[in-house]
């Protein structure tokens, strides 16, 4: 018998054995409790205004809302890139309930709502789903718990630039500038008048000068290999080869501003260290400081940044939060890398209450740190004289006031304590730490700093994180905050950003949270766990 083998590029000419069979509503093959369902119940709640204004002419097949649901739910089953997103829309049956039988959009439709639509609003779309949460009971509104974690940005390697060396590299090209003019004064016979330090309105100056001296002489330029260059034009491309430098030192410190670097492929990314370093040899790689705020497991608000550290962090991020919700958290839970006294003030001066961990308290619970005499937390302290007294019994007395100005422009006051005599003292060696010191120990006096202010707020706040509130909101912070970013590394794969650029970055990490809300909603639901904000802390028999 002869196979005649369909070889035209409609498949469906030669099918006339096969009967397709599907129900007349597709809907029935999804199950009840599939958390699509949910989703697009969700999203139906949202107030998408902002999303809908991004748009000059709002597009009906499909509409803005069910491409948000469309991204979201690829977010919630790990699908990140757009191609795959089309993909999905053409062979998964819940895509196909999402899309409510629109054409499939492809791939570049993906790719403009998630940058141009859903970037610029990613913020107030954030806020309309943290509301909705707070409306129905599901987050407490009264406690935060805030976490950060460095994620990965899509930039190429060996791309960094360094402040550093870019400053280094701009005032060694400043000078050789200098006398460049210099030698080009006394070569030409041309007066260039700067006081001190060359600057590139001089360099100008000199270049419209040694241009007007090529046309006066009729000199033509020649190029290739065999031609004898005129003196004079070596001389202005060495001038322009110096312009083009200073103009790209200048751009990279315009780009740089108060960071210590960026990546030539995506300008916003920072170099800091991961985590995750498979090397094991602490190279340093360009990504973004990811913050969480989570509250009831869900994440309520997050920002982005360039910091390396989290001790900056924090007060954007609560400015940036009470904008935007509806309500106001009373406490704000964090580890001790967010603990300084300017943190501490914003709390109290926004009237809230830090749960922050001390960032001596584990290494002050060791003997070695109990028995360290030369340390002010273990020395007495007459606060009515105030004065310290040493182990040997002498006084360490008030000298003077000391004003420090962080990155962040907050000034603190730190008093300054002299010991009285620590002549012949037998516990100096142990007193008096800092081996590289060039002065002999023998000669050397106990001098102490300490900021008043920030022991007080850091008193106050322990004397919090003791009662058994305070156990409760820190094992919370724990499980919730860093499990946050545990599914979101471990569970969801994501591990390095996608898209380039703060915005971009921002709408892909808000995608993320929203996605990662839902599944949670939804097994929340599933297990009848709805309504519980804080897990309880275990009491030992």
């Amino acid at each position: 018998m002869t196979k005649h083998i369909n070889l035209q590029k409609d498949y469906t000419q030669f099918q006339s054995e096969y009967q397709l069979k599907l129900p007349l509503n597709l809907e029935c093959i999804i199950p009840e409790n599939d958390s699509v369902r949910l989703l697009s119940q969700f999203v139906e709640e949202l107030d998408l205004s902002d999303l809908y204004s991004t748009y000059e002419r709002i597009p009906e097949n499909p509409s803005p809302r069910i491409l948000l649901k469309v991204v979201l739910y690829s977010y919630m089953n790990l699908v990140f890139s757009s191609r795959p997103m089309e993909e999905k829309c053409k062979r998964d049956i819940n895509f196909m309930y999402l899309l409510e039988g629109n054409p499939v959009p492809d791939h570049a439709t993906f790719a403009r709502f998630r940058s141009m639509h859903f970037a610029p609003c990613s913020k107030r779309i954030l806020a309309e789903v943290t509301n909705y949460l707070y409306q129905i009971g599901e987050i407490s509104g009264d406690a935060i718990f805030i976490d950060g974690t460095k994620i990965e940005a899509n930039a190429n390697k060996y791309t960094f630039v360094w402040k550093k060396a870019t400053t280094k590299n701009l005032s060694k090209l400043l000078d050789k500038l200098a006398a460049f003019v210099a030698e080009c004064e006394e070569l030409y016979g041309i007066k260039i008048v700067y006081h001190n330090q060359v600057k590139l309105k001089h360099v100008k100056k000199l270049r419209k000068k040694l241009y007007a001296l090529k046309e006066q002489e009729g000199i033509n330029f020649v190029h290739g290999t065999g031609k004898r260059k005129n003196p004079l034009q070596k001389t202005i491309e060495q001038l322009e080869e110096y312009l083009e430098k200073l103009k790209e030192y200048t751009m990279k410190l315009h780009v740089c501003g108060r960071r210590n670097s960026y990546s030539k492929t995506d300008h916003d990314a920072t170099f800091m260290r991961m985590k995750e370093d498979a090397m094991g040899n602490g190279q340093l790689k360009a990504g973004y400081n990811l913050q969480h705020g989570v509250d009831s497991e869900y994440i309520t608000w997050l920002t982005i940044g360039p910091q390396p550290t989290d001790t900056t962090t924090l007060i954007p991020f609560l400015k940036d939060m009470e904008e935007n919700l509806a309500f106001k958290y009373r406490k704000i839970v964090a580890d001790a890398g967010y603990e300084s006294e300017e943190n501490y003030l914003f709390i109290d001066e926004n009237e809230q209450l830090s749960f922050i961990k001390p960032a001596n308290y584990e290494i002050s619970k060791t003997r070695k740190y109990q028995n360290d005499i030369g340390r002010v937390e273990n020395m007495e302290y007459n606060a009515e004289e105030d004065y310290y007294t040493c182990k040997n019994g002498k006084k360490l007395r008030l000298t003077g006031l000391q004003k420090d100005k962080s990155k962040t422009g907050y000034v603190s006051e730190k008093s300054l304590y002299t010991c009285e005599d620590c002549s012949n003292c037998p516990h100096k060696k142990e007193c008096i730490k800092g081996n590289n010191c060039k002065t002999p120990l023998e000669e050397r006096t106990k001098h102490l700093q300490v900021s008043k202010k920030f022991k007080e707020q850091r008193a106050a706040d322990l004397e919090r994180i003791l009662t058994e509130e305070g156990c409760q909101l820190r094992m919370n912070r724990s499980i919730q905050a860093e499990g946050s970013f545990g599914e979101l590394k471990q569970d969801m794969g994501f591990r390095r950003y996608l898209c380039r650029g703060t915005s971009n970055v921002l709408a892909e990490s808000t995608l993320l949270a929203i996605a990662h809300n839902i599944n949670k909603l939804h097994n929340k639901i599933q297990a009848e766990r709805t309504g519980t904000h804080l897990f309880a802390l275990k009491k030992s028999a």
